[in-house]
């Protein structure tokens, strides 16, 4: 493979920045411009030279192949975090044949020399977008290798079910009796509940992992954009006494006690008085039905019953003029009640969230589905057509792990990396 460079810390000024190189001679073209780095993993701080210029003092420590995040020969080296230094060094690496990376390139390598796995690849990614303390963890659990491991226990299942199936297939003319042991079934079904706890926890991983809606629903001029631009605590939306204001949907995305959170305000639901605000209020009742919940909002305190699902939350606005309403109430004005509003989106939320999966993605989702498929209905099989159910279990299992049939979804994945990871 090419030798590859980029700098590995945010473009622009800084305490410090980190370039990478990686591919096989990374150290000889670091001793180029730095002199002898004896061992390995050691931190070395060199004058780093373009000839007899030079160009900065830095730390320059390598790793050689194998030892390495690509698996490959890799040098770092610590420049000051000045753009014109790394701009300098990159034209002196250029100079010596090197390119510079593209987007995921070093986390490729690392799929491509065995050092992740395709699951692996996907936490490490959605570890660098995470925003959330729930999408960290999450993201962490994926990047350490959990799934990896889940999958290879499952992997062990079925390779004790297909030693007994093979058993009782090539063996049936000796002391081995014909009969699939019952063992093998008990095995099975102990995969099928696994990959069921998984699959039943899709949605709410893949809830953490991108986000939940909360519509703010209601009457024109119940304070759903006041509401919104409180939370905030800057205007987000346009306030004003004419009802029918809010056309389109305006969205305020939150940390929600680590929890991402999106909440919309929604035009105001009433009989549409022309063709725009007919639009608006369709969109808001498309987006109010798809989100995860619903905030019923009304300076009385009544939902929306053609919007109404079970588990969402009603709440009374402009506390400071009704006082008096019960349940939930809030004031846009004064913040009262605000901190009971926002606790009772944390727990109805949460809840959602406490059935998590390991699974967070639509590929590992069918990966796991098509593994499901296949021993759906095994018992009563012949024990050939069994032994061919669990091998097709057993392949979809590689393709979760992206040990075969990875290529679909390389260029896909790399390309939401950043250029230096």
């Amino acid at each position: 493979m090419d030798l590859i460079y980029a700098e590995a810390t945010p473009s622009g000024r800084g305490g410090v920045s980190v370039v990478r190189i990686s591919g096989e001679g990374a150290k000889s073209v670091a001793e180029r411009m730095a002199g002898p780095l004896p061992k390995a993993r050691h931190a070395y701080l060199r004058e780093i030279l373009d000839g007899d210029d030079l160009l900065d003092r830095a730390l320059v420590m390598w790793f050689e192949a194998g030892r390495s995040f690509t698996g490959e020969e890799v040098v770092e080296i610590h420049l000051h975090g000045a753009p014109v230094i790394v701009r300098r060094l990159g034209q002196v690496l250029r100079a010596q044949g090197l390119r510079m990376a593209e987007a995921g390139e070093f986390t490729r390598r690392a799929f491509l020399h065995g050092k992740m796995d395709l699951s692996e690849v996907e936490g490490l990614g959605d570890l660098l977008a995470a925003e959330t303390e729930s999408q960290r963890l999450a993201a962490l659990r994926m990047s350490h290798g959990e799934l990896a491991r889940k999958a290879d226990g499952w992997r062990s299942l079925l390779i004790r079910a297909s030693a007994l199936v093979e058993s009782s297939v090539d063996f049936a003319d000796e002391d081995v009796p014909e009969k699939v042991p019952d063992e093998v079934f008990g095995l099975l079904d102990e995969f099928k509940a696994e990959l069921d706890f998984q699959i039943g926890g899709y949605a709410a991983a893949e809830r953490v992992r991108n986000g939940f809606e909360v519509a703010i629903i209601g009457p024109p001029n119940a304070g759903k954009s006041s509401l919104i631009n409180r939370i905030a605590r800057r205007e987000v939306a346009l306030v004003s006494d004419i009802a029918g204001t809010t056309r389109d949907i305006i969205e305020l995305r939150l940390d929600l006690r680590g929890l991402a959170v999106t909440l919309l305000d929604t035009a105001g639901l009433r009989d549409a008085r022309d063709e725009l605000e007919s639009r608006g209020i369709d969109r808001a009742r498309h987006r109010a039905e798809a989100a995860d919940l619903r905030l019923h909002l009304s300076p009385h305190g009544k939902a929306d019953s053609s919007l109404w699902q079970d588990g969402d939350l009603v709440v009374a606005s402009k506390a400071d003029l009704h006082p008096h309403v019960d349940g939930l109430s809030v004031s846009s004005v004064t913040g009262t009640g605000l901190d009971q509003v926002l606790d009772g989106i944390f727990d109805i939320l949460s809840q959602k969230a406490a059935g998590a999966a390991l699974i967070s993605r639509e590929r590992q989702l069918n990966a796991l589905l098509a593994a499901r498929a296949v021993i759906e209905d095994v018992h009563g099989l012949e024990a050939e057509l069994l032994a061919e159910a669990i091998r097709q279990a057993a392949a979809s299992l590689d393709h979760l792990l992206g040990r075969i049939g990875a290529e679909d979804y390389l260029e896909v994945i790399f390309t939401s990396f950043c250029i230096g990871k």
